[in-house]
């Protein structure tokens, strides 16, 4: 009788440890095959201890949280712009309206705005006049972005260039073949589609001057200056931009449990995630809790609060 007692406490005390986790498996909306979303998503997914998360590509920030809204995943990565818009319902979601029912998880790193050619005469934002231009997927982050950027220069996207709309991959092949001049890529740099284009061919980054960084950050402040060193692409030399911040975010009806399972998997085992992607390089406790346009889930901030840091919840 004692054994078999002994049985039960210890299938009970198993059972409690898988309540605990929820034996929760969270969908983990990323980005296209050939970003950074993605493969850095994937690496992240494997370090979650008690919940299991599958990384899955996506149409990127505005998808994924039209995604979180549906349901039909728990998690994803957004650019903070986007993130800012669909909370406000501004810009990307002004039709549709603002999305709420999500959370900060963490902030990871910072996607820097690059601006590619192959054309050595393209020195300038301005240049890019009367070009053929890739400006991202119709009404992605990356859209915004090139708006923002080109308007600061007087350049109206649908007036003054030729605006073609085509994710990382297929503007990277489209500058292979000469089809368009010059690619707005929003992602952290390196990224895969730019590095393999870079392995082919010579490519350009194209620098913002002091001048329109500081009237971009004035206006929007989710803008930071960023500098893409010369070494990332093998360029002749660095290149100076804006960039926003990779963040991820988790529908508000995930658990408590599964999402600091998730945050604590991250940073517990930074070491390893660097190891196996450059981002991982990148992972800071101050910044993970520095976003202030979105509360954060429960789960993480737990796990903040254990490290010393007060985030805003809801």
């Amino acid at each position: 009788m004692k054994k078999l007692f002994s049985i039960l406490l210890a299938a009970m005390m198993l059972l409690s440890l898988a309540a605990c986790s929820g034996g929760e498996e969270l969908r983990f909306a990323t980005g296209g095959a050939e970003g950074t979303y993605y493969g850095f998503g994937s690496v992240l997914a494997a370090q979650a201890s008690g919940v299991t998360v599958t990384a899955i590509t996506s149409g990127g920030s505005q998808a994924n949280i039209q995604s979180l809204q549906t349901e039909d995943v728990e998690m994803g990565f957004v650019q903070t712009d986007v993130m800012a818009y669909a909370y406000s319902g501004t810009n990307l979601f002004a039709e549709t309206g603002a999305v709420t029912n999500f959370s900060t998880v963490a902030a990871l790193y910072m996607e820097p705005v690059q601006i590619v050619t192959c054309d050595p005469e393209i020195k300038s934002v301005a240049d890019l006049a009367g070009k053929t231009v890739s400006v991202g997927d119709a009404g992605s982050g990356v859209y915004f972005n090139a708006v923002d950027i080109l308007a600061a220069y007087g350049i109206d996207v649908e007036e003054d260039i030729n605006a073609v709309y085509e994710s990382f991959g297929t503007s990277a092949e489209s500058l292979q073949d000469g089809r368009i001049d010059a690619a707005f890529i929003v992602a952290g740099a390196p990224t895969s589609a730019v590095s393999t284009l870079a392995a082919q061919n010579d490519v350009y980054l194209v620098s913002l001057d002091e001048e329109h960084i500081d009237a971009l950050i004035a206006d929007s402040p989710y803008y930071s200056e960023y500098i893409i060193a010369s070494d990332v692409y093998g360029t002749e030399s660095d290149c100076t931009t804006v960039a926003v911040g990779a963040v991820v975010i988790a529908r508000d009806d995930v658990s408590e449990d599964a999402i600091y399972a998730f945050v604590s998997g991250i940073f517990e085992n930074a070491e390893t995630i660097a190891a196996n992607h450059a981002k991982g390089n990148e992972l800071d406790l101050d910044f993970a809790a520095s976003v202030t346009t979105v509360p954060y889930h429960p789960g993480a901030a737990r796990y903040f609060a254990e490290k010393g840091y007060d985030v805003p919840v809801k």
